[in-house]
Parts: C-alpha cells; sequence; structure tokens
C-alpha cells in the first residue's frame, strides 16, 4: 500500500472544526482542538456539512414515498448513495441496505439470519478483540436459539491467534464474526485470509468493518465476506446511518429484521409478503439526510485515496509510537507497528485513564478514555480502563506533540496531589 502521504495542513483546510478555537472557560484563549478522537466519531469536511444543508434546504422529502419533484430527487440520490458505497465496499447496489449505524447493522445480521438459521448445538465463532456490538448480539441470539458461542483467543502479541483457527472451526460453525480493526489495540486482522479458512470449513463470515472502512481498502467480493457492517459517522460522514451489506442471497434467504411500511409487498389481516432487499431490511424512514450525505464523505475518501490516508496515517503512528514511549510507564496495548492501525491505547503506571484524559482536555487535546466498548479485552489486558488517542489523516505531529506535552503536564499534577 505504498502511496505518498497526503498534505496534511491542505487537508484539514477541509474541516472547519479543526479550524475554530475553543470558546470556554476551560481552555487557553485562541486554543485550537487537537482531536485525537476519530475512533469513535470522525469530524467532517465542508462538503459533508454543506451537502446536509443542501438536502434538508433544497428537496427534502420522505423517500419512496411521493412522485412529486422533492420525493423523485430524493429517490434518485439515495439510489446514487447506495450505488456509490457498493462501488466503495464491492457489494451491488441491491446488497446494500441504509441502517442507523453499525450497532443496528450487527444487530440486523445475528436477529434476520441468526434467528432463522441458529440451530440448537450450532456455534458462533467471535474474538477476544470485538467490540461490544459484535458480542451481545450475539449472546442474545445464542442464548434465544440454544447455539453456543465460541472466541478465539489472541496471541501474546495481541494478534489474533490463526494457528488455533482451524480448531476453532467445527462441522458446528455456522458464522464466524470478526472486526477489521480492533478499536483498541488497531490490530489489523487479515479477512481476506480467515474468509478463505471460514468458507472452508461451511461457515460464513461477518465482519465488523467500522474501524477498518475509513483508513484501508475494503471489498466484500474479492476478500469473501458475507456480511459486512460500517457507520457513517466513522467515515467522516454524518451520524444516525450506517451500512450493512450482505450477499444477495443471503438477502434474500434471510428474514426480516423490523417490520412496517416500506418493507412490505402486499399486508393482508393474518400475514404480510416483503419487498425485494434492500427494502425488505429498510422498514420505516431510513436516515434520509445522512444517507444521501454519506455518498459526499465516500466521494471525499475515494478523492484523497485509501492508500495515501493509510501512508498518512502510518508515518503519523510511527512518529506518535516514537515519543509516547519516552514517557515514562507508559505502556502502548498492542501489536508492532506493523500490524496495526493508527490507534494508540495506552496506561501510565500510577495514574487513572480518566484523570489523565480530564487533564489533558485542560491542554486543548481530546481523547477517549475508559473501556471503549472492550470489557472482555480489557480483562484478557488486566486492566480496568486505557487511554485511546485515534488518529486521521488530517491529524498532525504537532498534535502528537500536544498530546505527549499535555501527559507530562497530566503526570505532573497527579504526583503532586499525591
Amino acid at each position: 500500500m505504498s502511496a505518498a502521504p497526503l498534505d496534511v495542513l491542505e487537508i484539514r483546510r477541509d474541516f472547519p472544526i479543526l479550524n475554530r478555537p475553543l470558546e470556554t472557560g476551560r481552555h487557553r484563549k485562541g486554543l485550537l482542538p487537537a482531536f485525537l478522537d476519530s475512533a469513535a466519531s470522525a469530524q467532517k469536511p465542508h462538503c459533508v456539512i454543506d451537502r446536509e444543508r443542501e438536502v434538508e434546504e433544497q428537496f427534502y422529502a420522505n423517500a419512496y414515498r411521493g412522485v412529486y419533484y422533492f420525493g423523485a430527487r430524493v429517490d434518485e440520490e439515495l439510489e446514487a448513495s447506495r450505488a456509490a458505497i457498493g462501488r466503495f465496499v464491492g457489494a451491488a447496489p441491491e446488497e446494500v441496505v441504509f441502517t442507523s449505524g453499525t450497532t443496528m447493522s450487527l444487530n440486523l445480521i445475528a436477529r434476520a439470519w441468526g434467528g432463522k438459521f441458529l440451530q440448537p448445538g450450532d456455534e458462533v465463532l467471535i474474538t477476544d478483540m470485538e467490540h461490544h456490538a459484535n458480542i451481545v448480539p450475539w449472546q442474545m441470539i445464542c442464548a434465544e436459539r440454544g447455539a453456543t458461542l465460541k472466541w478465539l483467543p489472541l496471541t501474546d502479541d495481541l494478534r489474533l491467534d490463526l494457528d488455533q483457527l482451524d480448531a476453532y472451526l467445527t462441522p458446528r460453525t455456522k458464522l464466524v464474526a470478526v472486526t477489521g480493526m480492533s478499536n483498541v489495540l488497531g490490530t489489523i486482522n487479515p479477512v481476506a485470509e480467515i474468509a478463505k479458512r471460514v468458507h472452508a470449513a461451511g461457515a460464513l463470515f461477518a465482519v465488523d468493518a467500522a474501524q477498518s472502512v475509513p483508513h484501508l481498502p475494503v471489498h466484500m467480493r474479492s476478500f469473501g465476506i458475507d456480511f459486512l457492517a460500517f457507520s457513517g459517522h466513522k467515515l467522516f460522514g454524518p451520524s444516525g446511518v450506517g451500512v450493512f451489506c450482505a450477499r444477495e442471497d443471503l438477502l434474500r434467504s434471510m428474514s426480516p429484521f423490523l417490520g412496517g411500511g416500506h418493507m412490505i409487498d402486499r399486508v393482508w389481516k393474518d400475514h404480510s409478503t416483503w419487498a425485494e432487499p434492500p427494502a425488505k431490511f429498510e422498514a420505516g424512514t431510513i436516515p434520509i439526510v445522512q444517507a444521501i450525505a454519506l455518498h459526499a464523505a465516500i466521494d471525499y475518501v475515494t478523492g484523497l485515496g485509501l492508500n495515501r490516508i493509510h501512508a498518512t496515517e502510518e508515518a503519523l503512528l510511527r512518529y506518535a509510537h516514537e515519543k509516547l514511549t519516552t514517557i515514562p510507564g507508559l505502556t502502548i496495548h498492542g501489536p508492532a507497528m506493523e500490524h496495526k492501525g493508527a490507534i494508540c491505547s495506552f496506561t501510565i503506571d500510577g495514574a487513572s485513564a480518566e484523570d489523565l484524559a480530564s487533564l489533558l482536555d485542560v491542554q486543548g487535546v481530546f481523547v477517549r478514555h475508559g473501556h471503549h466498548c472492550t470489557m472482555p479485552l480489557h480483562d484478557r489486558l488486566g486492566i480496568a480502563a486505557s487511554v485511546r488517542a485515534s488518529f486521521a489523516f488530517y491529524n498532525t505531529r504537532e498534535e502528537v506533540d500536544r498530546l505527549v506535552n499535555g501527559l507530562h503536564f497530566a503526570l505532573d499534577r497527579i504526583h503532586s496531589r499525591s
């Protein structure tokens, strides 16, 4: 994936929030935010913000309901967005379903597929690095259907233990669900390799791509992915919209997850029949404005080039590792650089994650603290919480320096209290 890095200072002009001084009583006057929490939600460029405003101001109407100009324009724009998403992740337009986010998409798989096809004694395999959104729905549906949830462990260097994968795959394994990139460790998983082994065992393969899609090429067909889930708000697009993709034959075989308007073909008093996919899984009013504006986000990322995005973030991550490891007592939790994306989760001896994050905020450095919706992973690491600095192509070395300086400031304050 070698490519020339992006001109970050030029890119930052596209993101108005990054150029707006913080106006609070807590921060020094004129201080710009060092936003290091893109793994939770990325910032939006002008083109996405403008697109949302354009829809609201110029042609907003409900979708798939009216033949008048506004309604027809909305339908046209939604289908253009659906097609762009399909091209972006290697799916046909009819395999792209709009949802509220990754969590909804993963619940859709569990309910619409698992609720119909899982049987007592069947097995679902997930991993020790999954987000709660790729754990809890499987716990719930396995308990209801009498299936067993199994966990593929991690190696000592915090990668998936693929040497054990074949042992965990049995004739009872019906589905394997894996994150494309850990939201804590940054570990990038070899999903194409995993897909081949999962299919050889006769199982289906689902990928939580919430973290990987904004940073790395993901292609359903060439990677062998059966189910794919991701969110707009991590892809520099709007919040409130997500994507669920699945092979068309799987969509046709699955039962609807939600019932209501638009997802039906015909309703009688005693039964109903379903619309063709993807409408079959889009009950009610979808997030219209957000789904249309997601097209703008995808065009923006595609225009920059995922290879150049990766090169830019990789260089910044390397710099962050070098600087952070100079801080006494700091441990970065994750694999070696060549196996991870632009995330640094860390702990510092004698300092709580919450205290560090709060004192960094005083310096205008915004990070996340806590278990990051990965309690089983934090149990595996033997820690209750961590601090996470997550980077995007709009972050700079100067912001990494502010992070490091802010940590020294925080440690001085913490040690002075003890």
